[in-house]
């Protein structure tokens, strides 16, 4: 039997989060298991130190309590140190607000995939299975946001880094959400090639994921909607 997909939820509103809960526990394609919840950020760690299961994604709400002492601690915050201290968990953004500054600052700090609370479930499924597979999850919404801000923000400024043909490929099908699988077969090279070039196109381009490279594309003019 296939594993299902470890699923945290850092979500201050109850409603909402046995909701998305019953929404995952009981998908029909029976791919989702949450195996941590909790209702603040600055607690998300220790607890994840003390839990007996590490999810694979987190969905993450960028609107939460402050700490006790009253210090702000919202869902950049909890990114930030999810990033440090447990790396390989992939960080899926919640919120309400679609303003693009908003979107791309988030992917710029590392978030995975960015999703608004009114989307449908099956767009949260698919979300889910998108960063846990190919490390992030870019909708049109969010292209669109990060295209828009980086055309206004560095349209004559480009970073001067040597990245070659084969890496530029790379980059453009990473951009349009193909797997390393997918992208060794239209380009007839292994999956391992193809993960080396990606680790490089990292390394090159200081960039911490899968979706820090689909920023560096747009910035560069390597990768557009139009």
């Amino acid at each position: 039997m296939e594993e299902k997909i470890r699923v945290g939820l850092v979500e201050d509103q109850v409603l909402f989060r046995e909701g998305m809960k019953g929404i995952l526990n009981h998908a029909s394609n029976n791919k989702f298991e949450v195996v941590f919840e909790c209702g603040d950020g600055y607690s998300v760690i220790d607890r994840l130190k003390d839990s007996q299961s590490i999810p694979d994604v987190m969905l993450v709400d960028i609107s939460l309590p402050a700490r006790p002492d009253k210090k702000e601690f919202s869902g950049l915050d909890v990114t930030n140190v999810l990033l440090t201290t447990f790396p390989n968990v992939r960080i899926l953004i919640l919120s309400v607000h679609e303003d693009e500054n908003f979107i791309t600052d988030l992917i710029e700090h590392g978030a995975h995939g960015y999703l608004v609370k009114d989307s449908d479930p099956q767009e949260v499924f698919d979300a889910i299975q998108s960063v846990y597979s190919k490390g992030s999850y870019i909708n049109e919404r969010t292209l669109k946001a990060i295209q828009s801000r980086m055309g206004k923000k560095v349209k004559s400024k480009k970073m001067n880094i040597a990245i070659t043909k084969r890496e530029e490929e790379i980059l453009q099908l990473v951009c349009q959400q193909y797997t390393a699988e997918e992208i060794a077969e239209k380009l007839y090279i292994s999956v391992k090639t193809v993960n080396g070039h990606r680790n490089n196109l990292l390394q090159k381009t200081g960039s911490r994921n899968v979706t820090g490279l689909v920023l560096y594309a747009i910035k560069n003019s390597i990768f557009s909607l139009i």
